[in-house]
This record gives structure tokens, sequence and C-alpha cells, in this order.
């Protein structure tokens, strides 16, 4: 008797807006500015300190950036190891390798242009209310000799130890460099390949850890909306808009630069190439949208490599290896607009004059040293890298720090957006884009946890 024949699966039901991750984290945005402006309005507490809302708010933001920073080390190693592996599947890798570095270059030059372009025709360091008293050296700064020797591994883990004297004693705290992370994660899996059939159970374990370490980030990604009171909550009761006026020309020049790679050159590299952008905006949009609450490249990765596959249609094999050597190297936002900028404020500040050398000097930096910012979030090793090769006063970073978070949200979004922008244009160069699937009109949820069908590559 012939088995009956499978009934056909029923459409799942959309599900209501207001379960949407975009619409809670819009709803967490919107709550954080409130809490921020009620915590500022409440003063310090009697002790002098921050009073219990802004600690509060603190707490849950810092608490989620710890938990990505849990995270991110065996994220970079497993993904970079598989991105790697998965290259074989590729008959043209080198050719896309290429591809695709001369991209991350291509974009970066274009930013860091309008970033020059901006600053002299905005002039932030002139328009400024805020004092030299404001002006200190940074904690940490960044020169070539520092990124070279920071590319040599000084553990197998990548693991740098620091030690801070306090009233209680000395204390000593573990921090990872994601360069050197990098660097070792792409030496074990070329040497992987170079071992042969021998190294495919390593391969296999480390397929099966990244598969793992996804989904306990995806759960930490779940927590976003209420990380996202925290983080913006926290960042007005400290700031504040006091604060942001007297930047108010940087930080508007900053943005408005933003904008124009996000909204004018993204869309026209994308039409260039007979790609809609509409549709690559809707794909990418929730990738960008943690990216600007995160302030993380890399906390990001899982959602910016399943847009860039789902929703844009680049081969697994490819934006495997692409996005995350984009998340630790493709930065527009940190590396190009921000260091263009804020180089020429410090200069139009303490009355320095640059001239045709140091705007070349910017955009070597910008196109050359962006693999500088690799971290979890913030720019300042960048900027300290622009400045120390201008030549210019390291105390001017002290100016522009007040208000960094509030800057740093909009600078990752832009890198994100460029991290699933490049793997996108070369798959459709290469002819390897599912156009198919790119054109393709629904609502991609990138939190679904509904098994991936797609066929994969034989191991």
């Amino acid at each position: 008797m012939p088995s009956p024949a499978p009934s056909p699966a029923r459409p799942s039901a959309r599900r209501p807006f207001y379960a949407s991750f975009g619409f809670q984290v819009l709803v967490a945005l919107l709550v954080g500015l409130g809490l921020g402006l009620v915590a500022r309005d409440m003063g310090p507490s009697p002790s002098g300190g921050p009073n219990w809302l802004v600690q509060t708010l603190s707490t849950i933001g810092s608490s989620f950036v710890s938990l990505l920073r849990t995270v991110v080390p065996v994220l970079i190693f497993t993904a970079i190891v598989a991105s790697i592996a998965n290259l074989r599947e590729l008959n043209n890798a080198a050719r896309l390798v290429w591809q695709t570095l001369l991209w991350f270059a291509v974009t970066a030059l274009i930013a860091v242009l309008i970033g020059i372009a901006l600053g002299l025709l905005l002039q932030p360091g002139l328009n400024t209310s805020v004092t030299q008293a404001a002006a200190a050296a940074p904690s940490r700064s960044g020169s070539w000799l520092d990124f070279l020797t920071g590319l040599i591994p000084s553990n197998i883990l990548g693991l740098q130890a620091s030690t801070s004297l306090k009233e209680s004693g000395a204390t000593t705290s573990l921090s990872f460099n994601v360069l050197q992370i990098l660097v070792i994660s792409i030496a074990i899996g070329i040497a992987a390949l170079k071992v042969g059939d021998a190294a495919e159970p390593f391969l296999a374990f480390n397929r099966a850890f990244l598969k793992i370490v996804h989904k306990v980030l995806w759960w930490i990604i779940r927590l976003t909306p209420i990380a996202t009171v925290g983080l913006l909550g926290n960042a007005v009761a400290v700031y504040g808009w006091t604060t942001l006026a007297q930047l108010g020309t940087y930080a508007v020049a900053i943005y408005i630069g933003l904008a124009l790679v996000l909204l004018a050159v993204y869309p026209a590299l994308l039409l260039a190439h007979g790609l809609n952008p509409l549709r690559f905006f809707q794909s990418a949009w929730p990738a960008i949208q943690f990216a600007f609450v995160s302030r993380s490249s890399i906390g990001t990765l899982p959602i910016t490599e399943r847009v860039t596959e789902r929703g844009l249609g680049v081969p697994r094999e490819y934006a495997s290896f692409a996005v995350p050597l984009g998340a630790t190297t493709k930065m527009d936002g940190c590396a190009s607009i921000y260091p263009a900028i804020s180089a020429i404020f410090v200069a139009q500040f303490f009355g320095l004059s640059l001239g045709l050398t140091e705007y070349v000097l910017i955009v070597f930096v910008a196109v050359i040293g962006s693999a500088a910012t690799a971290g979890l979030t913030g720019a300042t090793v960048m900027l300290t890298l622009t400045l120390s090769t201008l030549g210019l006063p390291l105390e001017g970073v002290g100016l522009l720090l007040a208000i960094d978070p509030i800057l740093d949200m909009g600078r990752t979004a832009v890198n994100v957006a460029g991290q699933a922008l490049v793997p996108t244009l070369v798959a459709k160069r290469q002819g390897l884009l599912d156009e198919v699937a790119y054109n393709r009109i629904g609502d991609i949820d990138t939190l679904d946890t509904a098994p991936d069908t797609r066929a994969v590559p034989a191991e």
C-alpha cells in the first residue's frame, strides 16, 4: 500500500509587530532616552556620586557589553578558521580574497575623502565652545610601531595582562588583542588546510564549536532591548545635551559624513552594480540596528553573516570568510570618517595648519591602518595613530572623548553596513550572487531559530 503523500506545509503565521526584534529595540531606545533624561534631572546622590538610576542604567549596559566581550575571542577564532576552511569549496578563492581587500580599500578611500571635505567645509575646530582645559592625553594611544609589533602574538590565546595600583592594592586584569587572535586564527586555518585529511577532525570540531558559540551569542543578542535601555539611558544621563552642544558642529560633521556614506555612497555602488539599494537595507537593517545599539562590529558578526547569506544572497562559503574579516578590519565609520574629521578638528582647535602632505597621510592611515581599530568598541587607537602620524598633539583626544559613545553608535552602524556591502558587491562582480534571494521581498527575521534548510558543503 503506497504511503500517503505528505501534506503541504502551511505557511507560518506572521508574528504580531510587537513581537518583532526591531520594534522591541525601537521601544527600548525611546524608554532609554526617557530614563536617561529623568536620571540626569535627578542630579547626583547625597554622597556626590551617581544616583541610583544612573547606576542601574550603567550596570545594565556594562553587563551586556561584558557578555559580548566574553564571547568575542572564541567567536573570532572559530569563525576565521572555519571561513578559511570554507574557501576550499570555491574555485576562485584567491581572486575573491584580493577583490574583497580591494573593495575594502576603495570604500575606505571614498569615506575618508568625504571626512576631509566635511572637516574643511564645516571647520568643527573653530566652531566649538569647548576649552583647552578639557584637553588631555588618552590613557592608551596607537603608533605604527605599536600596530606592527601588536601583530606578533605574545601567547596562543592573544591575551594581555595589565596591573593597576589602587588603595586596596594591586589589581591585575586580562584583556584580549583582537589583531593577535586574528593572526593566530589565520595561521592555524591555513596550516589546517596544508595538513590535509589529518586536520579534518579538528575542522569538524571547530565547525561544531562555532555553532555552539553562535547559539550562546544569540541568547545574548536576545537581551538587546533590555541592554538598549541601559546603554542609551546611561549615555544621555552622563553626557547630556550640554556636552553635546559644546561639540555640536563636530558631532554634526561626523553624522553628516556617516549619513553620506550610508545613504549616498553605498546606494550608488549598489546601483552601479545593478542592485536595488532598498532591498539591501531591508535585509541588512537588523545588523545595522544591532550595531548601533551594541557599538560592536564583532558582537554583531553572527547577525551580519546571517543577513549577508540569507537576505543578500551571498554564498555561505564566501560570506563566512569575508564577513568575519570585515568585522575586524573593515571600518568606514571608525577608521575613515571619524579620524579624518577629528584630525582636522584638533589641528583647527590648536591653530595648526595642515598641508597637502598631511591630507595624503590621513588618507593613507585610513586605507592602510584600519585594522588598528580592531576591538569590541571604540576607535581611540585609530585616532591617536592618525594624530601621531600627522604630528598633532594627542591632548586633542581628551577634547573629543566626552561624546565618543554617542558618536560610536553611528560609526559602528556604518562599519557593519560596509561589512555586508563589500561581500555583496564582490559576489555580484564574480557571478556568485543569488539575485533571486537578493530581490526576494519579505521580512527576514535574523533571530529566527528555525533550522537552515539550505545545502551544506560536504565535509
